[in-house]
């Protein structure tokens, strides 16, 4: 197991992403009546197991509670939970042993691999190649492994940002209509160590602001589990979909009630693994990097989806360039002025930066791009102190962003971790850029796959306030 953790913008104080049972890791259990009467007592047996002892001697081996990921995400003892739950359904074992078992299942799995630009970039830095090798060599070697297909997260970023920006107009026409209070500024949603936070920390005072629209992530399951699955004549339950992103986060983020499929009982995302996971893995096989034959992205098995070959990026931070979509298509939509290029200038910090457009001399716009626990914190004050500026807040729990995810492959040389950062994303902006509106592929999904009822169940999710559990056992004195 890999020893990063979930996003640590997120640790607060003495608060780990790792917790004890002495703290707040507390699930309801519920009892059988014991067949051993009254006056039972409980004793740890020689091998760590607990064992029920009654008065007449009789004995009896208690089961062992686990904890689920659905059990940690119900739970509001901590921002995100410790790495340790992840192992059994989260990990390279798992993907290893789905890989293997298609050598002997007669009903094999439809394999589909969706990978991250932040997790091709961290490669290519790490081993010093280019993007465009990393991303072949990525795609070549779950080839070897058996994958069907393997495809670019840019399709789901790409919807995400044209849902992103319609929910922005509809927020900001309804605010300066009605004065509705908590429809500005919107947050993005796309980060679940930051989403996680929200729902165990402040609830329902900051969930209203936090936008509708799925990550890149959660979209791109949608798309493999319903559109993919009909192009392959598939089931749900046939199809395995796995993801390869920068964040350990976004294995809690797969494993969300709102992405289980009740009927099929299927999750949308069956399994996350991470940059430094796969790079790990490498090492740990013996794998000859230099060996891997190198196979470019696959389209979707569609003719229509073909343009989505080539490696692009958006124009805008490295997380994604939401605050930058948004802010152009906001000036256009709603003053007829065209914008090509937004600076986002630092304030106290170069992770807290902020954009204005400016009509008359007047302020009409004011977006900000937060990254990092300490200027989340801050922007939560504000918020909760009415004193917020701003319209749209691109907020990601990673200082630097998702280019810096807490599982990205970490540098070999040491160099100061803003350079190497700086790095990452001058390597990012190096890359061929690609708007939303010139991707004909989500053109063509938009008039084939996605119905007004369509992007309800696959674009949008909700989010909900997670209350404390005062339990005498999980009261700190």
């Amino acid at each position: 197991m890999i020893s990063s953790g979930f996003s640590g913008a997120l640790k607060l104080t003495d608060l780990d992403d790792f917790i004890t049972p002495s703290q707040e890791c507390i699930k309801p259990v519920k009892f059988e009546k014991s067949s051993l009467g009254t006056g039972a007592k409980i004793k740890i047996g020689d091998d760590g197991s607990y064992v029920q002892e009654s008065k007449n001697g009789k004995s009896e081996k208690l089961k062992q509670v686990e904890i689920s990921l659905t059990d940690c995400l119900a739970c509001s003892g901590c921002i995100t939970s410790a790495e340790t739950v992840l192992v059994q359904q989260q990990s390279t074992d798992e993907m290893m042993r789905i890989f293997d078992a298609q050598n002997t299942l007669d009903n094999k799995k439809f394999i589909v691999v969706s990978i991250s630009i932040q997790s091709c970039i961290s490669i290519a830095t790490s081993r010093n190649i280019t993007v465009e090798c990393a991303a072949s060599k990525l795609c070549g070697y779950f080839k070897k492994l058996g994958a069907n297909m393997v495809l670019d997260l840019k399709l789901a970023e790409d919807l995400a940002l044209l849902e992103s920006q319609n929910e922005f107009i509809e927020r900001y026409k309804s605010a300066k209509v009605s004065n509705v209070q908590k429809l500005l500024p919107m947050l993005a949603s796309s980060c679940p160590g930051w989403v996680c936070y929200v729902e165990k920390t402040h609830g329902n005072f900051i969930l209203p602001y936090i936008s509708r629209v799925k990550s890149p992530q959660q979209i791109m399951g949608s798309f493999i589990k319903d559109y993919v699955s009909k192009l392959q004549n598939k089931s749900r339950s046939e199809i395995y979909h796995l993801t390869v992103m920068p964040c350990f986060d976004k294995k809690l983020e797969a494993s969300r009630d709102q992405f289980f499929d009740i009927d099929t009982q299927t999750k949308d995302v069956d399994c996350v693994i991470t940059s430094i996971e796969v790079d790990a893995l490498w090492t740990k096989l013996d794998i000859i990097f230099d060996d891997i034959v190198p196979v470019q992205f696959d389209t979707g098995m569609d003719n229509k989806l073909k343009d989505n070959f080539e490696l692009f990026t958006n124009s805008g931070s490295g997380s994604g360039g939401y605050a930058h979509h948004l802010f152009c298509h906001a000036a256009h939509e709603l003053f007829n002025i065209n914008i090509d290029k937004v600076e986002f200038k630092p304030l106290r910090n170069i992770d807290m930066k902020e954009a204005t457009l400016e009509v008359d001399g007047v302020v009409v716009l004011r977006f900000a791009i937060a990254n990092g626990f300490r200027n989340i914190q801050n922007l939560v004050q504000k918020l909760k102190s009415k004193r917020c500026p701003y319209d749209y807040v691109e907020v990601m729990a990673c200082p630097s962003g998702c280019l810096n995810g807490g599982a990205q492959v970490k540098q070999v040389e040491f160099k100061p971790s803003r350079e190497f950062t700086n790095t990452l994303e001058n390597t990012y902006d190096e890359l061929p850029k690609r708007s939303p509106i010139q991707n004909k592929s989500v053109q063509y999904l938009y008039l084939n796959w996605l119905n007004e009822n369509n992007k309800n169940n696959y674009l949008f999710t909700t989010y909900r306030e997670i209350k404390k559990n005062d339990q005498p056992l999980n009261i700190k004195w």
